[in-house]
């Protein structure tokens, strides 16, 4: 039986071979076939990223649709943006992607698609409910196999043409994007660097999260090395984007949702943009002096798509690097098409990377801050820490807790992907930055 703990906010995910058993999957796919019956359809995509896991989950996942009745159409191995954009393209009634995404190589799960929605929240707790409850549609489904790749190499360079030819270095991480990307480029007016293209699933150079520093590394040494204009990095499954500036500094995700915004608001005065609450003050307050709407909100790419298109936004972005264009795009996240974005601003500028950022308020932030945390108790602290916030200082509160302090803010939250809480924080000095980190900690302390 599948443990409760694996259906998480908006995906459902966990280790492989513990947690995610071929029997269980293929039960699994029996609920998550009913479900898209019942609610958009029997006409099913399916995809998944190149880990080892891959192959078993695949084969026990399609045999529990099947039995449902389920239409599949399996698209084999692709980053996850190919996955959304098949059902946008072949008219599919839901699409389900097997990917560990940013996690470990032992890591596995299902992002899910109900139409054109993402499938997250009570919906995911539906499934569950159908798991347990063994309410399952019976019936014999079909599976036939389709390429969308070809068609969106040739129609995202349609979008694009780079006014001058930039180096850039591409780091695919041994992920998905490699294939894909190679074929993009080929089309576009860049001279590309590649590195780590092949697709390898134990991930053998460096673990593909863009968000960790630590893996930019040999990005960072290849950039200065070929002396290129920036450099852009891939996790595993391709939704999250990293990049770093022509010296070799990362430019983190809420630096690129203000260099993608500006350009935005250049060309369509008065946009709105959704930002999550790691993100810093900075790209609030810039936007908002540009004429622009942010909007705060919670973590999490199913959350995000959907509070976009609530809000008619024409951007929204997290600091993991999951960037969503509604601007000239489809409203999901792809990094393959936010690269080509950010490169297309380089490039018409005249000025590397760098220049983007010029003239912006100068604050002192930490990157994302990880602690292991169980599954079974994080909410339950995060939720004990902001009780104590709520009494002492101005919070918000829409994703755990958002300090906000004389001088700048210091967040907690839970992750939804992983067994850890999150902290972030910044400040106008790096001494009340120790000071807003250290009030959070001792808060986090007490409340154990």
């Amino acid at each position: 039986m599948l443990k409760e703990t694996i259906f998480r906010e908006y995906d459902i995910r966990g280790i492989a071979d513990r947690d995610l058993l071929s029997p269980d999957i293929e039960i699994l796919g029996r609920a998550i076939g009913t479900y898209m019956i019942r609610r958009t359809g029997k006409k099913v995509n399916l995809g998944r990223d190149c880990r080892l896991s891959g192959p078993r989950l695949h084969e026990a996942l399609l045999k529990g649709l099947l039995s449902t009745g389920c239409e599949v159409t399996d698209i084999g191995v692709v980053p996850t943006p190919l996955l959304y954009y098949s059902v946008y393209k072949f008219h599919a009634e839901a699409g389900i992607m097997i990917t560990g995404s940013h996690n470990p190589a032992d890591y596995n799960g299902f992002k899910m698609m109900a139409g054109k929605a993402a499938v997250y929240g009570q919906d995911i707790q539906d499934i569950l409910k159908l798991i347990q409850t063994g309410d399952f549609e019976n019936g014999t489904g079909t599976v036939t196999q389709a390429d969308p790749i070809t068609p969106y190499v040739e129609e995202i360079p349609q979008g694009f043409d780079f006014k001058r030819r930039i180096k850039v270095v591409f780091d695919a991480g041994n992920g998905t994007a490699g294939p894909t990307l190679h074929r993009l480029l080929e089309r576009l007016n860049v001279e590309a660097v590649e590195m780590f293209f092949e697709m390898d699933g134990a991930f053998p150079n460096h673990h593909p999260d863009p968000t960790v520093e630590h893996n930019l590394e040999m990005l960072k040494d290849a950039v200065r090395e070929h002396k290129a204009d920036l450099g852009i990095a891939f996790d595993g499954d391709s939704d999250r984007i990293g990049a770093v500036d022509e010296n070799g500094n990362v430019v983190w995700g809420d630096q690129l949702m203000l260099i993608y915004a500006r350009e935005i608001l250049s060309r369509k005065p008065g946009s709105t943009f959704i930002g999550e609450v790691k993100c810093s003050q900075i790209m609030y307050d810039t936007i908002e002096k540009l004429g622009g709407k942010p909007i705060m909100y919670k973590t999490g790419h199913s959350l995000i798509k959907t509070k976009m298109k609530e809000e008619h936004a024409e951007l929204a972005g997290e600091m993991s690097g999951h960037i969503f264009f509604a601007d000239r795009y489809y409203g999901f996240d792809d990094a393959l098409y936010a690269a080509c974005r950010l490169i297309e601003i380089v490039a018409a500028s005249g000025k590397p990377l760098s220049h983007q950022l010029e003239g912006l308020p100068t604050t002192v932030t930490t990157p994302e801050i990880r602690v292991d945390w169980p599954d079974e108790t994080k909410f339950q602290t995060v939720a004990k820490v902001t009780a104590y916030f709520k009494s002492t200082h101005r919070v918000v509160d829409v994703d755990g807790v958002r300090v906000i302090f004389e001088r700048g803010w210091g967040l907690l939250r839970a992750s939804n992907t992983q067994p850890v809480l999150v902290m972030r924080f910044e400040a106008e000095t790096p001494e009340l930055l120790k000071e807003y980190q250290s009030t959070v900690e001792s808060a986090l302390q007490a409340a154990i």
